[in-house]
């Protein structure tokens, strides 16, 4: 067993300088407000390559365990990088098109086995509650206005071999000079890649399950390359806040399973030790007063074929669910890696609250099934000199947390 609790994030890191301006003039030449355009004076693949190596070097240098690319290949048109975990995948696939405007409700393909259906993101609860904070742009709430909506209108068919080979390959490249470190990439699940509007499937089902079929290359890619694969879904939970009026606990927990269905098809003959799944309440920086509680959500998350995950636990509206495990048995396969430092507030977290954190759920699952996290991806959410801050007090604090459990421990044995 190790004697100290391993370290990790959720993905997204603050971009490098020379990334951060290569992606925005190849969203200056997009033709389609989605697709980065190519700019001849741009070596963009050098660029991605050397960001790369730079951040796995960071990540080591503040000594987290298990580290990632910093989802650097995954690059849109938005200069604000915490939409590339679902952006990127546009670029990936084949059968969409861009229309000025997003699909009408009810243009939109009816469910087969759930009578539940997605409102548009303006109909969110929250934002309906809120509605004087969502719009006031001095509130701190940021909304970016989306120009540009792609639809599905024709067979999904996955596209993007020669991008997760380069993803692949520059994080490969990285790590091979620190032989014996973890190295992970992420990539969206059917159910939130199935959130963009479709006119060519005939119900929500064959999109989600399209989508699986789609996705699961890119999955094998990563897992075939001795990475571990993390699956990007906060759609699990936070669809429940774009559902008008807000439906029965029990009818959203079966919407939810028929991604789950999905998710688990796309997964397949992937062993489920290499996979983490993601699931956050959205990361908006908003009041959150209207997201499901994890008791209702969490017996359908444990149905994943997955082998940890990666859920929110320090924001202030969902750190006191770390009780959900006193009453819910955490199967004898899987861990948890709970967020244990955030990304919604600029104030960086005390390496002794992040220990308090991780005891919490230690003591409830055991250490050697813990790994310490972040709430959600840091890249674009905070400054990156406050994300540095951040990623250095979860080392700390796990190295606190280390000393205490296992001190313990050792003392008990003897």
């Amino acid at each position: 067993m190790s004697r100290h609790i391993a370290t990790t994030h959720s993905g997204s890191l603050p971009r490098v300088e020379a990334l951060d301006r290569a992606n925005e003039e190849r969203g200056r030449l997009s033709r389609d407000g989605i697709t980065p355009g190519d700019a001849a004076d741009i070596d963009y693949d050098r660029i991605i390559a050397q960001s790369v190596d730079s951040i796995v070097q960071q990540q080591l240098d503040f000594g987290l365990d298990i580290i990632n690319d910093g989802e650097y290949g995954k690059s849109v048109v938005s200069n604000i990088d915490a939409h590339a975990w679902f952006g990127y995948i546009e670029q990936r696939v084949s059968g969409w098109q861009v229309f000025d405007h997003p699909q009408l409700p009810e243009e939109q393909a009816p469910s087969t086995r759930s009578a539940l259906r997605l409102g548009a993101h303006s109909e969110r609860r929250d934002r309906i509650r809120f509605h004087d904070v969502y719009t006031d742009p001095t509130s701190g709430v940021r909304i970016t206005k989306q120009t540009a909506f792609p639809r599905i209108t024709g067979p999904i068919a996955y596209t993007g071999q020669q991008a997760v080979a380069r993803d692949i390959a520059n994080l490969n490249a990285a790590l091979a000079k620190h032989p014996g470190v973890q190295g992970f990439i992420s990539s969206i699940s059917p159910g939130s890649a199935s959130r963009i509007d479709n006119s060519y499937y005939a119900t929500q089902e064959e999109l989600i399950w399209a989508w699986a079929d789609a996705l699961h290359e890119e999955y094998q890619a990563i897992v075939d390359a001795g990475l571990i694969l993390q699956i990007d879904d906060p759609s699990l939970a936070e669809n429940w806040d774009q559902i008008n009026p807000e439906p029965s606990v029990r009818d959203y927990q079966e919407f939810t399973r028929i991604r789950i269905g999905a998710l688990n098809h796309a997964l397949r003959g992937i062993p489920a030790d290499r996979v983490r799944l993601h699931v956050c309440w959205g990361s908006w920086h908003g009041p959150h007063t209207t997201d499901i509680p994890l008791r209702d959500l969490v017996g359908v998350l444990l149905e994943a074929h997955v082998g940890a995950y990666l859920l929110e636990a320090g924001n202030p509206r969902h750190e006191h669910e770390w009780q959900v495990w006193e009453e819910v048995t955490l199967p004898d396969d899987k861990i948890l890696i709970p967020g244990v430092v955030g990304h919604c507030t600029n104030v960086v977290e005390h390496p002794e609250l992040v220990a308090q954190r991780i005891e919490r759920f230690a003591r409830l699952v055991g250490p050697d099934r813990v790994v310490a996290g972040t709430d959600c991806g840091l890249g674009g959410r905070v400054h990156p000199h406050i994300a540095q801050a951040k990623l250095k007090s979860l080392v700390e604090g796990a190295h606190i947390a280390s000393r205490h459990l296992f001190q313990t421990s050792s003392s008990v044995l003897a």
